[in-house]
């Protein structure tokens, strides 16, 4: 393995970087009280990566087993107990604890715990999963009931295959 080809092709250095601090406020509440801070975009990082914190309330949710075709996605436990899918298993994941899923990889994460908890997730390269996330957001704070058709349409436009 090898470094890639430069992007920078500059001599001196730039000042681009961006900073966002701890205490900023979510960029998206769900229904069920998780609080998704976008770290780092696709758009705001070229396409590289998708950072986001990822913070569930003490209400079980999350994602059932499921992949993806175009990314891969990595998991990293903050604090609390979240189950994390191997693809084999469901095993409680505690600080520290990281999973990584390669193209393809089947897993899934959940906060079964009845106690907040918080991870941090991330996608390579930086799909725009924003949008997923956010019409996931608008369907549980609004009521809204989708016919398992239109569930296939919104997991498919978003590279998620469900198992």
């Amino acid at each position: 393995m090898s470094y890639p080809e430069p992007q920078y092709l500059g001599e001196t250095g730039e000042i681009s970087s961006t900073l966002r601090a701890a205490g900023a406020e979510p960029d998206l509440t769900t229904g069920t009280g998780t609080r998704v801070h976008y770290l780092g975009t696709g758009g705001s990082t070229n396409g590289a990566f998708g950072l986001y914190r990822w913070e569930m309330g003490p209400k079980p949710g999350g994602a059932g087993a499921h992949f993806h075709r175009t990314m891969t996605e990595s998991f990293y436990v903050l604090s609390g107990t979240v189950r994390l899918f191997t693809g084999e298993t469901w095993v409680d994941g505690r600080p520290g604890d990281f999973l990584h899923v390669p193209e393809g990889g089947i897993h899934g994460f959940r906060n079964e715990s009845g106690e907040p908890t918080s991870m941090l997730i991330l996608f390579t390269p930086g799909a725009p999963r924003e949008a997923y996330f956010e019409e996931l957001a608008e369907i549980s704070t609004s009521g809204r009931q989708l016919t398992p058709e239109e569930w296939t349409d919104l997991y498919l436009r978003h590279d998620q295959y469900m198992v």
